[in-house]
């Protein structure tokens, strides 16, 4: 698995600026007020990465982004730390307000927040850290910033969309290889390690996916690669990604060791219609559950509704699930910028599933997708 060719297109991308992350935080302080927020809270995680590009060690010490409209932004930050905050890409936007270990951080942060106000925090930040400000501000109320933003991050822009081609680009180079190793004979996690591995050559500093579901194991959609040796006849879904650039892949093929055999193939060519259903309803003003809709009904109408037992897709970013869904009730809007998979899939439990997954950008008229290998069924050895 060593010696393979980068695909094209793949140089590093300019880095986002100071004033790229200035322009972020100054947006999510905006749409916190929109919102009815007195403000915004961010703990180490994507959405600190996302904000300010600093990506500090999780500790039990407070790290906390304080953005408020009309305020400078502030970063609470221990002072051993400090140093490494300073010379973040965001830095030259915030204020650094640090705080000694046995001192209390939450009386740090809470001088700069509204005795009873009303904050998005986000969603991986720790329970003690919130029932600490919560205990030195009892008046304060708290939302998960997933349910007050859940399009904080979801509209990507022109620099955002060449990291996730590149990182898409990257996946498919991935599949294009993989197709050319031996499957049978082989257990599933010798399989996942080449997924893996190849990921990582093609630019990858992150892989957070390798899923090699292969006879009945590809009836469960989230199963781990296991001892399972691959055996010719066997359905293989395979479905992996992670981050490029900072920014990530997430794709799904089927493929098939040997020949298969006529169900196989027609439950193959079903949901590669369904996700072509799903694709095409993308576009400017539709809600992200007609996407599903459109692929659901597709699978329902040949009488295997029952067995598509998942959303047809979910955003992608700075993580490879995020905010919009496309499933049914969200009656979110899509726009231009949006970025999120169209992945349905049929399972048969003892038996064999298929998935097949695209990540899809909506432009001005349409969907792009930023996957491009073969949905076809896949033939390999």
């Amino acid at each position: 698995m060593t010696g393979t060719p980068a695909p094209p297109g793949t140089g590093d991308p300019a880095p986002f600026t100071a004033a790229d992350y200035a322009a972020r935080m100054r947006r999510a302080a905006q749409s916190a007020a929109d919102a009815g927020l007195d403000g915004v809270l961010v703990a180490p995680g994507p959405d600190l990465v996302w904000l300010t590009g600093y990506r500090p060690v999780e500790t039990e010490r407070l790290t906390l982004l304080v953005l408020r409209a009309g305020h400078d932004p502030v970063l609470v930050v221990p002072t051993l730390e400090a140093p490494d905050a300073a010379e973040a890409a965001g830095a030259p936007a915030l204020t650094l307000r640090d705080w000694t270990d046995g001192k209390d951080p939450y009386e740090a942060a809470a001088t700069l927040l509204d005795r009873s106000g009303r904050f998005g925090i986000s969603d991986n930040a720790w329970a003690m850290h919130l029932l600490g400000l919560s205990g030195r501000l009892p008046g304060t109320r708290y939302v998960a910033l997933t349910e007050a933003l859940p399009m904080l991050r979801a509209v990507k822009d022109a620099a955002e969309l060449e990291r996730l081609a590149a990182a898409g680009a990257a996946a498919d180079a991935t599949f294009e290889e993989i197709r050319k190793v031996p499957f049978a004979g082989r257990r599933e996690t010798d399989v996942a390690a080449d997924l893996a591995e190849l990921l990582r050559q093609f630019g990858h500093s992150q892989v957070d996916f390798t899923v090699v579901g292969s006879g009945p194991n590809g009836a469960n959609p989230h199963h781990e690669a296991g001892d399972r040796v691959i055996e010719r006849g066997d359905m293989v879904v395979l479905d992996f990604g992670g981050l490029k650039h900072g920014y990530g892949s997430d794709t799904s093929r089927t493929v098939h060791v040997g020949e298969p055999d006529e169900e196989e193939r027609k439950v193959h060519d079903l949901v590669r219609a369904a996700q072509e259903a799903g694709f095409r309803a993308v576009r400017p003003g539709v809600a992200c559950q007609d996407v599903d809709r459109a692929a659901r009904a597709v699978i329902a109408d040949a009488g295997y509704g029952d067995r598509f037992i998942h959303r047809t897709g979910h955003g992608i970013g700075v993580t490879t699930h995020e905010p919009p869904y496309m499933i049914e009730g969200e009656q979110r809007a899509l726009v231009p910028g949006m970025c999120f998979s169209v992945e349905p899939g049929v399972y048969l439990p003892g038996r064999f599933g298929v998935r097949i997954e695209d990540i899809v950008t909506v432009t001005d008229d349409g969907g792009r997708r930023l996957n491009n290998t073969s949905r076809e069924l896949v033939i390999v050895d």
